[in-house]
């Protein structure tokens, strides 16, 4: 269950993307930025915000995941998109969540489908409001996902993606698996377990664990 919160965000999330995705060597420039929809997933620690975005700039669409913190990620300032301030949870430390483990392991969750997308329970203060139907669906969708052995990521507590290639789709390793996620949707992200998002005027795979 992922909390939204009644709050006012400075800046808004596609203010903050809007600089970050123009620097972007993969986004082809520069140009305004809509919002198509947004998916969730639950950090099982209930320590970090996970956000999948679908924007579209131009007639591209782009799928970007973002992590907000509470405090900074040691070792992650390549993957710092920004900071903001929400007046009810004050300064969210904003990341690109390729560079996340938070969302590394639930993207791979979720290709595995091992994870649902998180209900959305809306809050004013301490209170609950209503529950907020998403925009953005996502399902695991695809065979030949890695098997595992135990705990998921065993071995990989305090550790960082790596970066293996990025570009229209981002490659990471992380907890002894590989994880591509598309930047630019309709970019071939592989065969294996896949992630895909449905919205109200498409679908596509957003993510996928090499095979």
């Amino acid at each position: 269950m992922a909390v939204i919160h009644r709050a006012t965000l400075v800046p808004t999330k596609l203010e903050l993307i809007h600089p970050w995705l123009a620097r972007q060597p993969w986004a082809g420039g520069d140009g305004e930025l809509s919002r198509v929809g947004s998916y969730r997933f639950d950090d099982p620690d209930g320590e970090v915000g996970i956000e999948g975005f679908i924007v579209e700039r131009g007639g591209t669409i782009f799928h970007l995941v973002l992590t907000y913190r509470g405090a900074p990620l040691a070792g992650a300032e390549p993957w710092l998109i920004g900071t903001m301030e929400h007046s009810a949870l004050g300064t969210r430390w904003v990341y690109d969540g390729a560079g996340d483990p938070a969302a590394v392991a639930a993207l791979m969750r979720g290709a595995r489908g091992e994870q649902e997308q998180a209900v959305l329970e809306v809050h004013d203060g301490d209170t609950v409001v209503g529950v907020q139907e998403p925009d953005v669906r996502v399902y695991a969708s695809g065979a030949g996902a890695p098997s595992f052995a135990g705990a998921p990521f065993a071995g990989s507590a305090g550790q960082l993606p790596a970066l293996v290639s990025d570009g229209r789709v981002c490659e990471v390793t992380f907890g002894g698996a590989t994880l591509r996620v598309a930047r630019v949707l309709g970019s071939e992200v592989g065969g294996g377990a896949q992630l895909v998002a449905r919205w109200r005027d498409g679908a596509d795979s957003v993510a996928a664990l090499a095979g």
